[in-house]
Parts: C-alpha cells; sequence; structure tokens
C-alpha cells in the first residue's frame, strides 16, 4: 500500500457544455460499456444502484436529475427498498434485487456503472466484483471499514485504471470549491508552516442507542452496527478527518485517544462519542472530537493553524484563511447535495472522455486509515502507530449468520 500518496485534484466537469448538448438531444440510447469512450454526447449510462436506503434513494435522485444516466437496474438486501426505489424509477420487479448477493445480480443486468451506496462494510467486494465485471464505479465514503478492505479497495481502484474505467469516491468537501481553493492555498504557504489543528465532528442522537439482535433486524439499522458500519469515526467522523490529511498532505504517524458508550448499550453496539489526537509528520498535532448525543452547537469543522495563519473549515458553512494572506473564501452552503451532485457530473464526463486516472482514489484510502487508526486507539485505550496499524491488518466480521443470500 501506498503510504506516501499526495492528493490529488478530481477531474472538473464542464457542465454546461454536457447539459446543452444533452437538452439538445431529442432521442437517447443507453451506453453500452464497449462504446462508452468516444461516444456521442446523446447516449445515456445504464447505471445500476446497490444499495437502496435512504441516502441511496436520494443519490439514485441525483443521478436522475444529472440527465447522462438511466437507472437500468437496483438492489439492496431488503426487497422493499430495491422496489421503492425501482418504482419510482420506472424499474420492473426482474431488476430489482435482494438478498445479500443482490449487487452480482445487478452485475449481470448489463450495466455500464455501479453506484455503491450499501453499508460500507460489503464496498470492498462489491467493487471488486464491480470492476472485475468490468464496470464504472461510484462508491460512498467510507470505502471499507478495516485494513483489508481498505487495500482491495485500492486494488479495485488501480485494476479499474488499468482497464480504463472511472473509479470515484465521493467526499463532498473535495468536490467544492471554497475547500479546493483554500487547501491549495494553504499547500502553496500560504498560512506558512503547519503547527496543530483541531476537528470535530458534533450531532445529535441520530441512530437511536439500541440494536437488534438478529442479523436482519442489524442490517435494516446498520448504522447503528460497529462492524457494518465501521462506528462513527469511519461512517461519519470521516468527513472532519479527511479535511485534517488534506490540508497536511500526509497520513498521520500516531494516534492516541478515547471513546466510547454514554447512552448506546452492547457489544456490537458504535460509540457515541471519541477524543483523540493525531500526530503528523513535521511535529503537526490535530486534536480530535465526536459526539452522536444531546442538544448544543453541533457541526463539521476544522481550524488548522500556521506561524503565518489558520484555515477555518465548516461543512455547509464557511471556508476561509486568516492571517497574512488572507482568503475571504465563502459559504458551502447545502454541500451534501451539492457535493454529489457535482460528483456525480465529474463521473459521467470522465467515462465519456474516457479519463480513468481516478485522483480520488489514493486520498480517499489514506483518510479511511486514519480513522482506523483512530478507532483502534480509542478501542485498546493505548497509542497506536500507522506501521503497527498496517501490519495487525485486522480484519472485520460481523457474523451475519441466518441472513438470506
Amino acid at each position: 500500500m501506498d503510504k506516501t500518496s499526495k492528493t490529488s485534484k478530481s477531474t472538473q466537469l464542464g457542465r454546461r457544455e454536457f447539459l446543452a448538448g444533452a437538452a439538445a438531444a431529442a432521442t437517447f440510447t443507453i451506453l453500452r460499456p464497449s462504446l462508452v469512450r468516444g461516444t456521442e454526447a446523446n447516449s445515456k449510462i445504464a447505471l445500476g444502484l446497490i444499495g437502496c436506503g435512504g441516502r441511496g434513494g436520494m443519490i439514485a435522485g441525483l443521478f436522475a436529475k444529472h440527465g447522462g444516466y438511466q437507472l437500468a437496474s437496483c438492489g439492496d438486501y431488503f426487497a422493499d427498498r430495491a422496489k421503492g426505489v425501482g418504482n419510482k424509477h420506472k424499474l420492473d420487479d426482474a431488476h430489482c434485487h435482494s438478498g445479500l448477493s443482490n449487487y452480482k445480480k445487478v452485475l449481470a443486468d448489463n450495466v455500464d456503472a455501479v453506484a455503491i451506496i450499501s453499508p460500507p462494510y460489503f464496498h470492498p467486494g462489491q467493487a471488486a466484483a464491480a470492476v472485475e465485471a468490468g464496470k464504472h464505479v461510484y462508491v460512498a465514503k467510507p470505502i471499507a471499514v478495516d485494513v483489508p478492505g481498505c487495500a482491495s479497495i485500492e486494488e479495485s481502484g488501480k485494476k479499474a485504471a488499468a482497464k480504463k474505467l472511472v473509479f470515484l469516491v465521493d467526499f463532498q468537501t473535495r468536490a467544492n470549491a471554497f475547500y479546493q481553493e483554500a487547501v491549495k492555498r494553504v499547500q502553496n504557504g500560504d498560512i506558512g508552516r503547519l503547527v496543530n489543528g483541531t476537528a470535530g465532528y458534533f450531532c445529535g442522537l441520530i441512530f437511536g442507542t439500541e440494536l437488534p439482535a438478529d442479523a436482519e433486524g442489524r442490517l435494516r439499522h446498520w448504522g447503528m452496527d460497529k462492524v457494518l458500519s465501521g462506528d462513527i469515526i469511519t461512517e461519519q467522523n470521516i468527513h472532519s478527518i479527511d479535511v485534517c490529511s488534506w490540508i497536511a498532505d500526509a497520513q498521520p504517524l500516531t494516534a492516541v485517544g478515547t471513546g466510547g458508550r454514554k447512552l448506546r448499550t452492547g457489544d456490537n453496539v458504535i460509540f457515541d462519542h471519541f477524543n483523540l489526537v493525531f500526530e503528523y509528520p513535521d511535529g503537526l498535532a490535530v486534536s480530535f472530537a465526536s459526539r452522536q448525543f444531546g442538544a448544543g452547537p453541533g457541526g463539521i469543522d476544522n481550524v488548522m493553524y500556521g506561524t503565518k495563519g489558520a484555515i477555518e473549515t465548516h461543512y455547509g458553512g464557511d471556508v476561509k484563511i486568516h492571517g497574512k494572506a488572507p482568503y475571504p473564501g465563502g459559504n458551502t452552503g447545502k454541500i451534501y447535495v451539492d457535493g454529489p451532485t457535482a460528483n456525480i457530473a465529474t463521473f459521467c464526463e470522465s467515462i465519456k472522455a474516457g479519463k480513468a486516472e481516478n485522483p480520488t482514489l489514493a486520498p480517499s484510502v489514506r483518510s479511511n486509515l486514519t480513522t482506523i487508526l483512530g478507532r483502534m486507539a480509542a478501542y485498546t485505550g493505548r497509542k497506536i502507530t500507522w506501521d503497527e496499524m498496517i501490519k495487525a491488518n485486522e480484519k472485520l466480521d460481523p457474523h451475519l449468520d441466518g441472513a438470506k443470500d
């Protein structure tokens, strides 16, 4: 695994040009994999959706709104969720699949690309199968819940590039122009040498406090399951932690801290808070905290201090630089929707242009591993090094006995 990969910028879409071409088209054809590169601008990409829960349904709507895709197949463990999305997008039941192997049926439906919005535990296997089948891959963060899963995603991304397939990881912040410009300025030295920083993810009790014991109950409430989700630090807090590694353009050397449950109970249940310190190269230290309960101020925030200034970012709020070379930036607004909207557009343009450099892969693997490093430190109660985490190579197993294939 490349531990020193540098952050790359996502390819940006000239959406006005694409939409102008799409609006001028009188009819559309469904794009076949063998015809992806060099096709006419009025072809639609046949899309398979894997994961039809709340976010999966929203993502399906954004793909449809873009205009360059046609939902051709969908799958979810639960038949009601698959049929719910299918009915909304006028799919017949033959193209709405269920069970743990639903993704195999989606891949067999002659799609050009897949959007993987399933529980994070399943992402590596589903992405690997998609690349093997010659499909372009759009995958939600986090990409995996453990070190072997991250390695699998990294390998799948490299195989995709070799096969000229697009492999895009959907981080909303990385698609935002204010984040992009602010981070570029920091990496150009506008705030001087990085010294320390803070990062946080604070919200209310969005997942509840208890988890069903049976496999189907856990799958339906996977956000509460620490293996299926990777715990809140990997499933959600990754938004804030990713920004730290993006700004530092490095992986941390160590992590130390605590975490636990103040309201939640049960060995398989996610934590409701984390308190950590990540040590990066050159003495840079970042204090990270998260909570998922109670009232009071919330948000996904980062502040990194340098010798000449500071960068301040807020997911859904202002992004700016303070100091000797200030950058007023702007408000990131509805980034939860605007981010995937931009990434969906980039995915389409990259497929049609045959651009398979896949720049989102390496930074996404790095950030995902950083969350696992922090989780490992909190679970064990001791300082963990990056090399120790990689060497341990711990693989998580949800033990889904009784789940239907």
